[in-house]
Formats: C-alpha cells, structure tokens, sequence
C-alpha cells in the first residue's frame, strides 16, 4: 500500500509552492520576450533536460528495492525515447526549438550560468543517497509540467508558432511521471527516511527557483 500522506505533504510544501509560482512565470506571462532572450532561457534549460537521464541512471544503480529501480527505470526509458532515440526529450527540445528558428547552438551549447551550475551540482550530488536522489525525483516531477507550460507559452508567444511537440510530448507522458515518482516516494520509509526525501525534494525546488531568479533578472 502506498504511503500517500508524504505524497500530499510534498504537494503542499512551501517550497514548491515558491518554484510552481515564481515571479519569472509572470514575466512569461505578460512580457514580450525578444528572440534573443527566449534563446538564453532555452539555452540554461538545456542544461537539466540534457543531465535528466544520467541523474535517472545513477538513482536506478543506487536504490536498494526493486520496486524503485523498476519506477526510476519506467521514467528513464520514456526520458530516452523508448528504444527510439528520435523520441528522446532532449532531441524534440532541440528539433522544435530549431524549427521554431532558435539556432541549435544558442539552445543547447550555452555556457551554464551559475544558477544553473548551482542547479546540475544539486542534481549530481542528489545521487550519493537513494533517499536524497528520490526527494529530487518526486520534486521535479510534481513540478516540471508547470515548467514546460510556461516555457511553451513563452516560446508560442516569442515565435508565434503553435504545435512545440516538446511541449505535447511532457503533457503526455507527465502525469505517468508522476504517478511513478510517488510509487517510489509512497514505499514504506522511517519517520527519519522521509524527512531526509523531504530535504532532497525542498533544496531540488530551492535550487530551481534559484534558476528561474536569475533568468528573471537577465530578463527584466
């Protein structure tokens, strides 16, 4: 049986609250954004897309019980493409936002700010505990549809263009991704185990607002 009071905590959390309402959302929705600057927000985002799959990859060769490898696995194949690398998310980034007109360099060879820098750190060492590895799990797919909405608005609203299957391929498969996550979130855990997927999941959202608090700032 599924713990689900974690689950409705983590819902809850300030923390996320802060990421899934940040200020830099508001911009997207009221401000134009030049090409230029819809470029350098694409381009910081590469950075997490592109690390995604290899943080899913060391969570799988860390988690003692099955039941986690094979939920961290489910998420990982679809990240990947599902044995079609064509259909991997990182190559329909790049494909729409090149047909969008964004140029591929300026989408996924941008130097990392360090807020983003700060963000890859964060995931990369997430890894050295399963515990802290799923609380960043669970917290950026609770979080990351709101993300790639917002991103696709700016993107729509930048370039005019309507169909971003980037965008349609998360809206997708997103929900899944979080009914997985909490598979391995609602596992039965120690009191102290989960307040240590707690700490995982809120420094995950402090370092994404983090991230969205300097592209606010390059971009006002």
């Amino acid at each position: 049986m599924r713990n689900q009071t974690i689950e409705a905590a983590l819902a809850k959390n300030p923390h996320r609250e802060q990421l899934i309402k940040h200020r830099f959302f508001e911009v997207v929705d009221e401000k134009a954004f030049s090409h230029e600057q819809a470029e350098m927000v694409l381009g910081q985002w590469w950075h997490p897309l592109h690390y995604f799959p290899s943080f899913l990859g060391k969570l799988i060769a860390i988690c003692p019980q099955m039941e986690m490898k094979t939920a961290v696995t489910h998420i990982l194949n679809q990240e990947v493409g599902e044995g079609d690398p064509a259909r991997a998310h990182e190559r329909f980034f790049i494909q729409t936002m090149t047909d969008a007109g964004f140029t591929r360099a300026g989408v996924s060879e941008a130097q990392m700010t360090p807020a983003t820098r700060r963000l890859i750190d964060g995931y990369q060492r997430s890894t050295d505990s399963h515990l802290t590895g799923l609380g960043f799990l669970y917290g950026t797919e609770v979080a990351d549809l709101t993300m790639v909405a917002k991103l696709g608005k700016l993107v729509r609203r930048t370039t005019g263009l309507k169909s971003l299957p980037w965008v349609d391929i998360h809206v997708k498969q997103e929900p899944d991704h979080v009914e997985t996550a909490g598979h391995t979130v609602g596992l039965a855990y120690t009191d102290a185990e989960l307040a240590t997927i707690t700490r995982g999941a809120e420094e995950m959202w402090q370092l994404w607002v983090g991230f969205f608090e300097e592209l606010r700032n390059r971009v006002v």
